[in-house]
């Protein structure tokens, strides 16, 4: 089939897909209490569905009341238990995929299950939404014209058993059908290699003379990767090697701080970026408006969704906050609680959110449950670290690379204040001059920040440290963590980090 008309008929195919988006859109809280009422009745038989009696749960009330909220280490027996071979714990279907788990917040690796409906109905329905939502927000788009160089993560065999794990990139890679498989680059042998360094290399020697029409990837490594093609190639911007690009879709990190150097790359004639939120445990949410800086949450991939405010009143338990969609608000920090078609049940992934629209349901990622800094009261979130940092960057003219940021503990007289560790492509003339505006940009961002920094009532001036070139990536060789989903954690509330960078030698 010529590629044109290839092009033109997934196009007309896509976009058949936008009337089920916009019914959902319309009656978002109606979809949802159908997807648990669904949830419910298949896993009625299940080890855990015999266990809370699904079967005579009628309503959200019974649900919330019924199940407890669990974190890994609650469920991380059954999880073990299915893992070696045991099935119809938590889900129906048999498991054989498990997704480890990329964070670095933990020594212990976590491995959520991925069932085949997560895979069909939630994983692969995503990425054809995403496709769905770009070539109805464009229609002149050419992307089938080419193929997509994407960035996956390694597969690895547990044990003797028919169970797998591996990043969650690399078993979506790995069970592809065989249309985007054709329509991708590099193949599949290099995608799941495990050795970032050598599959950097493999990755460029395969993808350098393929049409590339579009990008798929964590921003920080594929700016990495991106870097490298241009050091290869010796071309001065990636349009010289590849002029059809004209979408990259992003997620795992916060976009903002790495925009400037992407723009830079392309010589400042972007391509579209589209955001995307994912993770081991689901698909999330898309951008589903050209230059928007919030996502479309996704109703129909057989997932219900709770909230837990962010931070609780201290007279009010997390059991009794807990609210379902349709009782949201607007600009307000929410942990998200999923119950899935995988077999995770009223389950905390880890994550923030805060609601810019209740119609549709739009969101925005502002960080992580355990990323933040709260070390004074100033419950400092990474959203709003992001756009401090990337607002003093521009100020100073100057490109941030990667940083992470925690606590400095008060000693005797002295007050706390936080330590900021940043490594710039090129690193300010007047690195405190970079401190102040960066503590000022913070300040505007975050109210609780800036009652405690009045006349250094509760916090000094933040410490910023310059990182020596190559600081991060070094942290996370040593990690094995190198590529994939692996990304550096950017703020805490200890100084576990900080203290293993400043081992490190900056």
């Amino acid at each position: 089939m010529p590629i044109p008309l290839f092009n033109s008929i997934a196009s007309w195919f896509l976009k058949k897909r936008i009337h089920q988006i916009q019914l959902f859109m319309k009656y978002p809280n109606e979809v949802q209490q159908e997807l648990l009422h669904n949830l419910l009745n298949v896993s009625s038989k299940t080890e855990i569905g015999i266990k809370y009696d699904f079967k005579t749960i009628k309503n959200y009330q019974d649900f919330k009341n019924r199940l407890p909220v669990s974190t890994y280490e609650d469920i991380f027996d059954q999880i073990e238990r299915c893992r070696n071979g045991e099935q119809n714990i938590f889900w129906p279907e048999p498991i054989k995929w498990f997704a480890k788990s990329s964070g670095t917040t933990n020594a212990k690796s976590k491995f959520i299950p991925v069932s085949s409906e997560a895979l069909e109905d939630c994983h692969y329905k995503a990425g054809k939404d995403m496709l769905s939502l770009y070539f109805n927000n464009n229609e002149n788009a050419q992307m089938f014209t080419g193929k997509c160089l994407r960035l996956g993560g390694s597969r690895e065999l547990y044990r003797n058993t028919n169970s797998y794990f591996g990043d969650l990139s690399a078993i979506i890679i790995d069970n592809l059908p065989f249309w985007a498989e054709l329509s991708s680059t590099p193949s599949q042998k290099v995608s799941l290699m495990s050795e970032w360094e050598s599959k950097m290399k493999a990755i460029i020697d395969e993808s350098i003379n393929e049409n590339v029409t579009s990008l798929a990837g964590v921003p920080s490594w594929m700016l990495v990767l991106l870097q490298n093609v241009l050091k290869e190639t010796k071309k001065e911007t990636i349009f010289d090697i590849w002029p059809s690009i004209e979408v990259y879709f992003h997620g795992g990190v916060s976009f903002r701080p790495y925009k400037s150097q992407f723009k830079k790359l392309f010589n400042n004639s972007n391509p579209n970026y589209y955001e995307i939120y994912n993770a081991s445990e689901g698909f999330f949410a898309i951008q589903d408006r050209n230059n928007s800086e919030d996502l479309l949450l996704m109703l129909d991939y057989g997932i219900f969704y709770e909230f837990i405010p962010v931070p609780l009143n201290e007279k009010t338990n997390e059991i009794d906050a807990i609210i379902p969609l349709s009782q949201v608000k607007l600009k307000k920090n929410y942990a998200i609680v999923i119950t899935t078609n995988a077999g995770l049940w009223r389950y905390k992934i880890g994550d923030t959110v805060k609601f810019t629209s209740l119609n549709p349901y739009r969101i925005k990622i502002t960080g992580r449950t355990k990323n933040y800094i709260n070390a004074f009261g100033e419950e400092l979130m990474i959203e709003n670290a992001d756009v401090a940092i990337t607002k003093a960057a521009k100020k100073m003219n100057v490109e941030i690379l990667d940083y992470t940021a925690g606590p400095i503990f008060m000693r005797g007289n002295k007050k706390g204040k936080h330590e900021w560790i940043i490594e710039f492509k090129k690193p300010p003339n007047d690195i405190d001059r970079f401190a102040y505006l960066l503590d000022q940009f913070l300040k505007n961002e975050n109210s609780d920040y800036e009652a405690k920094r009045y006349k250094d009532f509760a916090i000094s001036m933040p410490k910023v440290k310059v990182a020596k070139k190559g600081l991060f990536y070094n942290w996370l060789k040593s990690k094995n963590k190198l590529g994939g989903q692996h990304k550096v954690p950017r703020l805490s509330n200890d100084r576990l980090f900080l203290d293993e960078l400043e081992d490190i030698k900056i």
